[in-house]
């Protein structure tokens, strides 16, 4: 069993890996204590595309370092100053940076998989499906919106978030008004034979991202014959995975951990078992 108080924390290193004329982009790098060049998992954190920063849910990045992984935590440009593909444009800097600086921080550039969750998740989905990275090796999507035009058709209760509000202010209008922008940054759009293999996970009682989007792309990634893996948690809500010691954030991190193993090439066995 997985818990957090059994997972030696590890402090991350802070890089800035993007410059812009109004922002700087940072990123914490977990750095594991793997021998050797190790893969890099990089992470998109959640927020509606308008908050939250790279600090979401240490835990996991720790787990991961442990088992033998680096992890580089992203920040990325905001809604609503910034819209759609603004973030999928920082993770591609990421990237870059990751490349550019794999001596020294010992990345195996050719081992790399992307993991968001919510509103992140659509971002590494995006770019995993869109960028052309020879390196990236899979997408872990934690509860995100595939289908950014049905999901502008179906919001969620207003009493739990104006959603249509939040896509309007990452994409720039509504969806009569930005048509061709609701697809072109709904993932499930650019899935062909060639997208990188795909973990879903997502609870069935997840009142802000629709279960739907989840159950779109399996179907989207089985007609395409991409290698996909969907964790469907019934008693599950959004979020479920910040509490690692529950039951969710156990079947998740065990998910993870598998999925990891399953598209990673040429590595060795990893050290540890990310727990202490």
């Amino acid at each position: 069993m997985i818990t957090g108080r059994d997972i030696k924390q590890i402090s991350p290193q802070p890089f800035t890996y993007a410059s812009y004329a109004k922002e700087v982009i940072s990123l914490d790098f977990y750095r594991t204590d793997a021998k050797g060049k190790r893969p890099c998992i990089i992470v998109v954190h959640g927020g509606s595309w308008k908050s939250g920063d790279n600090k979401q849910l240490p835990e996991l990045n720790s787990y991961l370092a442990n088992a033998g992984y680096h992890v580089a935590a992203i920040n990325y440009r905001l809604a609503p100053e910034y819209k759609s593909p603004s973030a999928v444009q920082d993770v591609e800097a990421a990237l870059s940076f990751l490349k550019l600086h794999s001596e020294r921080l010992a990345v195996d550039t050719n081992n790399l998989v992307l993991l968001g969750r919510s509103a992140g998740a659509q971002i590494a989905l995006l770019a995993a499906y869109t960028l052309d990275e020879p390196g990236l090796k899979g997408v872990i999507d934690f509860y995100g919106p595939a289908d950014m035009v049905w999901g502008y058709s179906v919001p969620a209760n207003p009493l739990v978030m104006d959603s249509r509000k939040v896509m309007e202010d990452y994409l720039g209008g509504t969806y009569g008004e930005k048509q061709q922008q609701y697809l072109s940054s709904s993932p499930i759009h650019f899935v062909s034979s060639a997208s990188v293999p795909t973990l879903i996970i997502h609870g069935e009682n997840d009142v802000l991202v629709a279960y739907e989007h989840s159950t779109k792309l399996e179907k989207k990634l089985n007609d395409n014959r991409v290698k996909n893996y969907f964790v469907s948690i019934p008693w599950a809500t959004h979020g479920f995975d910040y509490n690692v010691n529950g039951p969710g954030g156990q079947l998740s991190t065990f998910a993870v951990r598998v999925f990891l193993e399953s598209v990673f090439v040429n590595q060795t066995s990893l050290s540890g078992d990310g727990i202490r």
